[in-house]
């Protein structure tokens, strides 16, 4: 849990919180413009809400990758930020079907080539 109380994840916190804050407000200001006779601010009363409950909604899903990635990634492996994981290969039983195997071997060189700097 001390990840989430780095600088990085307490400028997430904080934006996050500043975010609600200013949509709640944004909607309160709205519900009392609306009625004033403001037919148009009830669309916003609801809608400032909904962006305060997406920002939630976010939060919580970048707590949840974030968990995630380090429970399932393994202890050796180091992933720069942006790459794709390494895909899993199969072994595959090909030996019976001449086509498929150099198929399988053309992938296999292809992705040994992409993976050289």
């Amino acid at each position: 849990m001390r990840r989430f109380f780095r600088p990085g994840w307490l400028g997430l916190h904080s934006i996050a919180i500043v975010l609600i804050g200013i949509f709640m407000l944004a909607g309160w200001w709205q519900l009392e413009r609306a009625q004033g006779g403001n037919l148009q601010s009830w669309a916003y009363v609801i809608e400032w809400p909904m962006f305060a409950i997406f920002v939630v909604a976010m939060w919580v899903r970048m707590v949840r990758d974030e968990l995630r990635g380090e429970t399932n990634a393994d202890p050796g492996t180091v992933t720069p930020p942006g790459a794709a994981p390494s895909p899993v290969i199969a072994d595959i039983d090909d030996e019976d079907d001449e086509e498929l195997a150099a198929y399988n071997r053309r992938l296999a060189r292809l992705n040994d080539e992409a993976a050289r700097p």
